[in-house]
């Protein structure tokens, strides 16, 4: 069950459904609108960043996909916007997004710079977003699972914490709002620099 929600969740993230755009369609606009890569990166995190922002938008979205765990909608909400996010900066990168590696190091960069080291350290997963996308070997279901996992356990204490904060201002609503965005906003531009960084230009992959 973990497994074909995992595989549900990754796949309505970067190959898209009704509504939302996958990740190729997303980085197709951008380069055609900049015809210039990086310019185009820079254009797609800074898309997510203002949807993330937008109050409802993660709610909404993460009623129609399926988390190998049973958590809040805006924790799938905002892992499918981020996870669309860095699968379409890898496209942009020249990355294949139908080889599984790719796309299991696309899921691997919601874990952000920080989440990475403490799972390499647990040996949650075999190396960096990086690794992982330009390896030789498939990747083991096994890594999947545990990759799957550990981005679930960093996504609901993330999402705990942004609770957290907005409990000190719940009693006014537009403060409270307010944090809510800023913090969704936040998250979003850390893991699009931190998922630039892992995807850089390859040049063995031509894009389709």
């Amino acid at each position: 069950m973990a497994s074909r929600g995992a595989n549900q969740f990754i796949s309505r993230a970067i190959d898209g459904f009704t509504g939302f755009p996958g990740a190729r369609e997303v980085a197709r606009r951008h380069l055609d609108k900049s015809a210039d890569v990086d310019r185009a990166v820079r254009d797609v995190i800074e898309q997510h960043i203002r949807l993330a922002g937008i109050q409802g938008f993660v709610t909404n979205v993460g009623g129609v996909v399926t988390m190998p765990v049973t958590v809040p909608a805006n924790i799938a909400g905002i892992a499918v916007l981020h996870l669309r996010m860095a699968a379409a900066i890898a496209h942009l990168r020249g990355y294949d997004l139908t080889d599984p590696r790719v796309r299991t190091a696309a899921l691997l960069t919601l874990l952000g710079k920080d989440g990475v080291a403490e799972a390499r350290r647990g040996r949650d997963i075999p190396g960096t977003p990086f690794d992982v996308a330009t390896g030789t070997n498939e990747p083991d279901p096994a890594v999947m699972e545990r990759a799957v996992a550990a981005v679930t356990s960093q996504l609901v204490a993330r999402i705990g914490g942004k609770h957290a904060s907005l409990a000190l201002v719940r009693r006014v609503p537009v403060l409270g709002g307010a944090v809510s965005a800023g913090v969704d906003a936040f998250s979003t531009y850390a893991i699009g620099r931190f998922a630039d960084r892992e995807f850089p230009p390859n040049v063995t992959v031509e894009r389709v």
